[in-house]
């Protein structure tokens, strides 16, 4: 089968498409025909050799898949050749066919192009659990999700206009991007490049109540600014560390406001604990993208012969929302 794959690690120079060899579906496992997948920033950082795929998972790139299921493997019920699905992947995503467990998978509506399925999986779910299921936002609460204009912000905007309508949002964004920002449903944006310590125009904007919820993937840089931020009984959820890994920690003024700080990954999580989550979501936020109240931000489709392209784009920040690889 066609697939991207690593000349060694590095730079974009080390993607080339070549062939690989089919993979088998095994217990509890469908073997996707796979139409489009997304380029993700753990994509870049295991094309470096810093990310490597949990154990049992395929070498080649890609989080999600969006295509057709092809064949099922041992003991699996519920799903048939033909169908339309989309899924989370532990890896091999970058190639004309994957393997997904049954319980991660979920049905494309008939409303959405393989394009835009392609997008839901790492972006969409991301936010979901982050925001929803770890951060249990709610209506009418405030939050600062940083980021304006990635995958995973722009997916935690929409979500949260359609999931919490009356919530206020407070966005972090380069100036380039401040104005897409605002339109997909932001309502206060901070430009990081200016304002890199938030903590003054947040208490000015929430009265000096501070936010419930914080969305981060920057780390350590903004640590300090974020626990300053947040509101007695605030959750900052750290989903990256692209600032660092180490800061220093005000724990007394932690324990008075009774603040919480959780890390989370979804790609290492047990395979039953991600089908929850997959579960969860096709609940309560699924329905949202099949009447198109939801739809993914995609900055520019790809061919998979042009995935170096693809690459550079998200290396370069260039990107507003999604990277879309088309397979087929």
């Amino acid at each position: 089968m066609k697939a991207v794959l690593l000349e060694g690690f590095g730079g974009v120079e080390v993607l080339k498409v070549g062939e690989a060899e089919r993979p088998v579906p095994g217990e509890g496992q469908v073997l996707v025909k796979v139409h489009a997948t997304s380029i993700n920033r753990p994509d870049l950082v295991q094309r470096e050799g810093k990310y490597p795929p949990p154990p049992g998972d395929s070498e080649i790139l890609g989080l999600e898949v969006a295509g057709v299921v092809e064949e099922l493997g041992p003991g699996v019920t519920g799903w048939q050749a033909g169908q339309r699905v989309v899924s989370l992947v532990g890896g091999g995503g970058y190639a004309e066919y994957a393997v997904a467990y049954a319980c991660h998978l979920m049905p494309i509506p008939e409303t959405m192009s393989f394009e835009e399925a392609a997008c839901i999986c790492e972006s969409y779910i991301t936010a979901f659990l982050n925001v929803f299921m770890i951060g249990e936002f709610q209506d009418r609460q405030t939050a600062i999700l940083h980021g304006g204009g990635g995958g995973v912000n722009t997916a935690a905007i929409q979500l949260c206009r359609a999931l919490t309508p009356a919530s206020k949002l407070i966005v972090t964004a380069s100036p380039e991007k401040m104005e897409r920002v605002r339109q997909v449903g932001a309502d206060f944006l901070v430009n990081f490049r200016e304002t890199p310590d938030f903590t003054e125009v947040v208490k000015e904007y929430t009265n000096k109540k501070g936010v419930d919820l914080i969305l981060d993937h920057v780390g350590a840089k903004y640590l300090a600014p974020n626990m300053n931020s947040l509101a007695y009984k605030g959750r900052l959820v750290i989903i990256g560390v692209t600032s660092g890994i180490k800061a220093e920690l005000n724990l007394a003024l932690m324990m008075v406001k009774r603040q919480q700080i959780i890390g989370s990954v979804l790609r290492s999580r047990p395979v039953a604990e991600k089908g929850e989550i997959v579960a969860e979501f096709t609940r309560r936020a699924l329905p949202k993208f099949a009447d198109r109240t939801i739809v993914p931000i995609i900055e520019k489709v790809f061919p998979i012969d042009q995935v170096v392209d693809a690459h550079r784009m998200m290396e370069e920040d260039k990107h507003f929302g999604k990277i879309v690889l088309k397979i087929r």
